[in-house]
């Protein structure tokens, strides 16, 4: 099964820059895209078309704003949109599906840059994410969770760190929550695999940024440490183009 996670960056946008041939090339059973952008109403046709894809959005009150989508092979057991706190509920960054041996949930992590107070914001929702997380997996149920954290984790994540420690992004209280979050007993699935530097998923689209590999890596695919074992491989697809993100997955036996 191969599991694929996208911050497209606005899906009507991406319509125009080969995203149905990335989805026909790769394949994947499940797709996670985030920052849909859209409204009911304005789902491009061609997606609707799909019939090999049962297919579940989030939106976000704001029109143009945030929204997550979520294409899947098989139909999960059950979906939802919310990890238990209204404050959180209407932006459509969740959708939390749940499989015959795993739930998935494909999260756009608010960006802290505006304001403190959209960084504290922020980290309230990850404070809520874990306890919600947390409740589902002491039920005895496997954990996946894909998406855009909008944090870089350790210094290796991002080109030029010494220079970014003080912005929402690379923060230490930012990353303080990815160490509290793994040593709950999750993994980050693509270190698992991958240590070496120079591993991008956000590029800025200033300066030649992707061109010459200034970047961060910010989209994850955790997973529980009981359910490692799954994991076949994760990996980056930075040859995916039309967004300032690239797409990254995980491969399960």
């Amino acid at each position: 099964m191969k599991i694929l996670s996208f911050n497209v960056n606005g899906l009507r946008a991406i319509m125009n820059k080969d995203f149905m041939n990335f989805l026909s090339e790769y394949n994947p059973d499940i797709l996670g895209i985030q920052e849909t952008k859209l409204q009911e109403a304005q789902i491009p046709t061609e997606i609707k078309n799909l019939s090999n894809y049962h297919i579940y959005w989030s939106f976000a009150n704001r029109k143009g704003y945030s929204g997550t989508a979520l294409f899947s092979k098989s139909q999960p057991k059950s979906v939802s949109y919310n990890i238990g706190d209204d404050r959180f509920d209407g932006e459509g960054r969740i959708i939390q599906a749940e499989y015959e041996d795993f739930i998935l949930f494909n999260i756009y992590f608010p960006n802290g840059q505006m304001n403190d107070e959209r960084l504290q914001y922020k980290l309230a929702f990850y404070e809520q994410f874990l306890l919600h997380v947390e409740k589902l997996k002491k039920a005895g149920k496997n954990i996946i969770v894909i998406g855009d954290f909008n944090t870089a984790h350790k210094e290796i994540d991002l080109s030029h760190p010494k220079e970014n420690v003080k912005f929402s992004g690379f923060l230490p209280i930012e990353r303080e929550w990815i160490d509290k979050f793994l040593s709950n007993g999750y993994v980050d699935t693509f270190r698992h695999f991958d240590s070496s530097p120079q591993k991008y998923s956000w590029w800025t689209y200033r300066m030649g940024a992707r061109e010459r590999n200034i970047g961060w890596r910010i989209d994850y695919c955790f997973t529980n440490i009981e359910f490692l074992s799954k994991i076949k491989n994760a990996f980056i697809l930075n040859d995916v183009f039309g967004s300032d993100h690239c797409p990254v997955g995980i491969e399960l036996y």
